[in-house]
């Protein structure tokens, strides 16, 4: 029975899509106005740019949030990545990079939990995975790694706080709203909202 569950059915591709779509187009959108202020907090404190990164860590939360179940959050940040590329941005082919690295991210908090948890403390906490994993991987792809300790803990702290506030915590509120509509009584958040359970 539990296997069954972990099954993605016909809803669950097609609300995912929707999502990574949806979500592409917002990181289209922030990637002028979020580099902008990534600049400008870089050049107030070298690593103080993450600040401005939670934005992009948003697809990972929504669809783990939302679909509940596995390689969901994988799914809905690569394809809003994908989207983004596509669309064009100063980035390229890195941003599908990006969005692998922070959807795993974001899955391995959603996994840790064993699907199972997705209050604010869960969004918080996958926020701040995708922004540990787009760490990492910009540690060796964009050679973070020649840059000093000072930079990278800074990097690091800022994305945490970004991607727990920006991704985790927006996140979280905003499939509250989307439930509280009724667009989302198919998925268990919902039904919870809306006391279908």
């Amino acid at each position: 029975m539990a296997k069954l569950a972990q099954n993605w059915r016909v809803i669950d591709i097609v609300t995912a899509s929707v999502l990574g779509i949806a979500t592409g187009l917002i990181f289209w959108v922030w990637n002028g106005i979020g580099y902008a202020w990534y600049a400008a907090a870089n050049a107030l404190t070298p690593g103080f740019g993450g600040i401005a990164a939670g934005i992009w860590l948003l697809g990972g939360v929504l669809g783990g949030l939302i679909i509940r179940k596995p390689f969901a959050a994988i799914y809905v940040e690569l394809l809003a990545a994908i989207v983004s590329a596509v669309l064009g941005n100063q980035w390229g082919i890195e941003t599908v990079y990006s969005g692998l690295a922070q959807g795993i991210g974001a899955e391995l908090i959603f996994l840790f939990f064993a699907y199972k948890r997705f209050g604010l403390p869960v969004a918080a906490l996958a926020g701040v995975g995708a922004g540990v994993g787009a760490f990492v991987l910009e540690f060796f792809l964009s050679a973070n790694y020649a840059k000093s300790v000072l930079f990278n803990v800074s990097y690091l702290i800022s994305l945490s706080i970004s991607g727990a506030i920006l991704a985790g915590v927006v996140g979280y509120y905003l499939v509250k709203a989307l439930a509280a509509t009724g667009v989302l009584d198919r998925f268990g958040a919902g039904r919870e909202a809306r006391k279908l359970v």
